[in-house]
């Protein structure tokens, strides 16, 4: 790996020197853009709209618009007064509990490594973090912007999570939220029991990406010349479920099947009992004469 930034988590009056890496990366097949006939790649040109030239780098520059077809012109002079944290240093903030902060709010993940002579105290900022079981809020300066993060420990090791700012979470504004819809104890537990029946462990390892295994099934027959083999179609959308309890009780008996267990036996059902004969009426006794 390569480190994409260097600086210091500043921890109180200790500081600790250390290197950022991307701790995650996409494996996701990439294309280029190419001419059909030959296989060249389209290349593009940066024109200016208005007069039509090619634009160099060095001419090119920020611009906000405000809207009207004007533009405001940044230049880099505009961006070295900015209130910006120093790009050098992560600064911690305050200590909280990790199930306070909505998994919404993460963005990219970094791993953190200790430079130079900063191992001890990067494993005492490690441990402590570990026994208090807290994450650290920090701020960070990442390409030209602050951003708020966390510090938190995986596997060992020091990890940072950028995080968005509130506002730049939507707030979901759907109609079926103001619509008063009640669901029925008995699909409820019935839900809860298709859970339960689904419910384990989850295990990452587990899981794969089907589709860009196939992908890359094809390129590779595409190079060798093979024959490409079509795979197999995926199973199709159930559709919309129309007796909502029913298809919970399919649910669970596909999701138990699935698992090797016995689909529910359905109780047998009992036996009428015989009527039983009237008892016979009592003769009148016999008056004495």
């Amino acid at each position: 790996m390569r480190a994409i930034w260097k600086g210091a988590v500043s921890f109180g009056l200790v500081s600790i020197a250390v290197k950022l890496y991307s701790a995650t990366e996409e494996k996701d097949i990439r294309f280029h853009q190419v001419h059909r006939t030959d296989g060249g790649r389209i290349k593009y040109q940066r024109t200016c709209s208005i007069d039509g030239e090619v634009v160099s780098y060095d001419d090119i520059a920020k611009g906000y618009d405000i809207g009207g077809g004007e533009m405001v012109i940044l230049t880099d002079e505009d961006f070295a007064d900015l209130p910006l944290t120093t790009s050098r240093a992560i600064d911690v903030l305050e200590f909280v509990p990790a199930d306070e902060i909505d998994p919404i709010l993460f963005a990219k993940a970094y791993y953190l490594e200790p430079e130079g002579q900063a191992a001890k105290p990067y494993v005492l900022l490690r441990d402590a973090l570990q026994d208090a079981d807290r994450v650290a809020i920090v701020k960070i300066a990442l390409r030209q912007r602050e951003q708020l993060a966390t510090l938190r420990v995986h596997e060992g090791v020091l990890v940072l999570n950028t995080m968005l700012w509130p506002d730049e979470v939507r707030t979901p504004d759907f109609g079926f939220l103001d619509e008063d819809i009640e669901t029925r104890p008995a699909e409820l537990a019935m839900a809860s029991s298709l859970i339960d029946s689904m419910a384990g462990s989850f295990k990452a390892d587990e899981f794969t990406d089907n589709y860009r295994a196939a992908l890359q099934e094809v390129i590779d027959a595409k190079v060798e010349g093979r024959e490409i083999v079509q795979p197999e179609e995926a199973e199709e959308a159930p559709a919309a479920a129309i007796d909502l309890m029913a298809a919970l009780k399919a649910s669970v008996e596909r999701a138990k099947k699935a698992r090797g267990e016995e689909p529910a036996k359905p109780a047998p059902k009992k036996k009428a009992a015989p009527a039983k004969k009237a008892a016979p009426a009592k003769k009148a006794a016999k008056k004495s004469a």
